[in-house]
């Protein structure tokens, strides 16, 4: 390494004592190397680096001095952690039952068979995995009997399901609501002929007396 050692020269001048006070001289900090124009330590042709009369071991730097100086440890920032995608949202789709009034009750009855509880413990537990915020219970009549009737045993009917279903399932009462359609919308149209009370007529209109339990709510479905 180079060392350079700076000279006074005094052409005629009349040098004055100058006094510095300890705290300037602390604040002072000699340079070690020398500097290029670029502010940059000055090397020689060998690459080796130019030290000023102020260096001292203390005051090397790896760049010049390697075997005087630990080389510095590189910090590795870990790697960013990988986040995986969202799931993609679930499918689904509505549920409506319907439930056939001559299995929750008897003919022109709105009391709940034996047979209709297990249809309702069955809807119960097939809403285990419906997601639902309400519950809507329709009953119809067929058209044997007065219009006015009918419409009142539907209702009944509905009532009677959304008793059966906060009582002895613990559904929330204020999550069922009821109605009912008396003769309203029959499935059987116009095929079962007559209008008196006849076993044949009874048996033929099963399928309009029923019960519609429809569930706003949505079911998850495997994809």
């Amino acid at each position: 390494m180079k060392n350079i050692v700076a000279k006074k020269l005094l052409l005629g001048a009349v040098v004055l004592p100058v006094l510095f006070s300890g705290t300037a001289m602390a604040q002072e900090q000699p340079e070690a190397y020398a500097s290029d124009r670029r502010g940059e330590v000055a090397t020689d042709s060998s690459g080796d680096c130019w030290r000023t009369g102020y260096w001292t071991p203390a005051m090397a730097i790896y760049e010049c001095d390697p075997e005087l100086v630990p080389k510095p440890v590189k910090t590795v920032e870990a790697p960013a952690p990988v986040v995986a995608p969202p799931p993609p949202p679930p499918v689904t789709a509505p549920e409506k039952v319907s439930l056939s009034a001559d299995e929750l009750f008897d003919f022109d009855k709105a009391v709940l068979r034996p047979g209709g509880k297990e249809k309702l413990d069955d809807l119960v537990a097939k809403l285990g995995d419906v997601k639902y915020d309400t519950i809507v219970a329709i009953g119809y009549a067929d058209r044997i009997g007065a219009e006015e009737y009918n419409k009142k045993l539907s209702l009944r009917r509905a009532e009677a399901v959304k008793d059966y279903l906060v009582k002895e399932k613990g559904i929330p009462a204020d999550r069922i609501f009821t109605d009912g359609k008396g003769e309203a919308n029959p499935v059987t149209g116009d095929t079962c002929k007559g209008t008196k009370k006849t076993k044949s007529l009874i048996e033929c209109l099963q399928p309009d007396r029923r019960v519609e339990v429809e569930v706003a709510g949505t079911r998850e479905v495997v994809q």
